[in-house]
C-alpha cells in the first residue's frame, strides 16, 4: 500500500493531498529514511510524523483498505513514541 494512502485512510493525516505533501516536505519517514508520497509500507514498519510541535512514531498494525472510523484507528497503527519538537530556546 502507498504512504500517502495508508496516512490518510488510517486517521494519521486527514486527506491523501495533505499526506502527500508532508512527504514531499520530508516530515514523514519510513524505517528511519525520508520517505515519498508512494513509497510501500507494510506490516511491522515504523512512520515517523513530523506534524505540529511534535515528533511521532507509529508502528503499521493494518493496511486499511478504506477510510477508518476515529474510534478504531489504534487497531491500524500503534503510537510508539512522542515526543515534542525541540530546537526553541527560552
Amino acid at each position: 500500500m502507498r504512504l500517502d494512502v495508508f496516512l490518510a485512510n488510517s486517521g494519521r493525516i486527514p486527506r491523501r493531498t495533505q499526506a502527500k505533501q508532508a512527504c514531499e516536505q520530508g516530515l514523514v519517514e519510513v524505517g528511519g529514511n525520508a520517505a515519498k508520497p508512494s513509497t510501500s509500507v507494510e506490516v511491522g514498519q515504523e512512520i515517523t510524523l513530523r506534524l505540529g510541535m511534535s515528533v511521532r512514531k507509529y508502528r503499521i498494525l493494518q493496511l486499511p483498505q478504506r477510510p477508518v472510523a476515529r474510534k478504531v484507528r489504534d487497531e491500524y497503527s500503534q503510537l510508539v513514541s512522542a515526543e515534542p519538537i525541540s530546537g526553541q530556546t527560552d
